[in-house]
């Protein structure tokens, strides 16, 4: 027996039934940071074409290596540069992509 429920109290098997309570809403960080993630995603294909899609996942020690980045890009945003020579991109964006970086692999690493 399933313990997903209709917010709207449906039987799940009624017509309209949608069994979604509580479960995740990802519509909220889309909506809250939709330029953010849009920038994001900028420097995630910047990245894909420099090096290669998904291989920032394999970097050997990441998590201690996004982290010097994420922190060389703050320090240079802080000093008053504010745009990267070699991406072109804002070092706030960098320094946010370095910091999701080193998140994933913690939390992959969590549930591995």
């Amino acid at each position: 027996m399933t313990s997903e429920q209709d917010p709207d109290g449906m039987g799940i098997h009624e017509a309209g039934a949608k069994v979604d309570m509580g479960k995740d809403t990802f519509a909220l960080s889309m909506g809250y940071f939709p330029n953010a993630l849009a920038a994001i995603n900028k420097e995630s294909e910047f990245g894909a074409e420099k090096y290669s899609p998904f291989g920032w996942m394999k970097v050997k020690d990441g998590r201690q290596r996004y982290t010097e980045a994420m922190m060389r890009h703050l320090l240079k945003e802080f000093s008053g540069e504010l745009t990267d020579d070699d991406s072109g991109m804002q070092h706030d964006v960098q320094s946010a992509w370095n910091a999701l970086a080193r998140l994933e692999l913690r939390l992959k690493e969590e549930t591995c």
